[in-house]
């Protein structure tokens, strides 16, 4: 017997806020964040799917919409995100994109939003960029930031993105690349390629900052 999704998210939320609390997170770059944000400016926060378990904890006053599957499981996440103040827009690449997109993208232009995608979800290929944070971005229009999250000490599942769960008590650095607006003003297949090689390229090139003490995994099991 399965346990309904409204009676489990209000435990496993307390849980994770409990499990964050342990842990020693550093952020680099939310100033300029934060400051398009006070701005009113909407953003676009583009992220890697196996990195994304301490960014809800940081979220503090920011108002976020992201999307979720339309899954059984996506269910459970859906409730769960929204126990911890989160918006979301239910549909993923294979089923309710396009009508999720659209809906994520009406709160961030009437109801002062910002996007949160997870770039390469919900079902891969691993750290290779989609297009959905690309359309949302152009439609509303917003800036792009790309994000990565490098947990110094994590259990790594044996998942398609080879989740990272970071360890309690250990390091997190938390590093918001510079915010960009789209350059193209026409969203064609040629640009919409374009500009997802280039949010790919700003993800790959973040890395922690140099006195982190992160040590990057040998090539190939990043």
């Amino acid at each position: 017997m399965r346990i309904p999704p409204w009676l489990i998210a209000p435990i496993v939320s307390g849980l994770y806020r409990l499990w964050c609390s342990t842990l020693r997170i550093r952020e680099t770059g939310r100033e300029a964040l934060e400051a398009l944000d006070a701005a009113g400016k909407p953003a676009v926060y583009c992220l890697w799917h196996d990195e994304l378990f301490a960014l809800m904890h940081v979220r503090r006053n920011l108002r976020i919409v992201t999307i979720v599957s339309q899954s059984n499981d996506g269910e459970y996440l859906a409730r769960l995100l929204q126990a911890l103040g989160l918006k979301t827009a239910r549909g993923s690449s294979s089923r309710g994109g396009l009508k999720a997109l659209l809906h994520a993208a009406r709160l961030m232009r009437q109801e002062n939003y910002n996007g949160c995608i997870t770039v390469d979800g919900p079902r891969g290929p691993r750290h290779k960029v989609k297009p959905g944070a690309i359309i949302l971005a152009f439609r509303t229009p917003a800036h792009v930031i790309p994000v990565r999250l490098f947990p110094h000490r994590a259990k790594k599942f044996r998942s398609w993105d080879r989740f990272q769960l970071p360890l309690p008590f250990s390091k997190v650095d938390i590093v918001f690349g510079a915010p960009y607006l789209l350059s193209a003003d026409e969203l064609t297949a040629g640009e919409l390629e374009r500009e997802r090689l280039e949010l790919e390229r700003r993800l790959q090139a973040l890395r922690p900052p140099a006195d982190s003490g992160f040590i990057s995994p040998p090539e190939g099991e990043e």
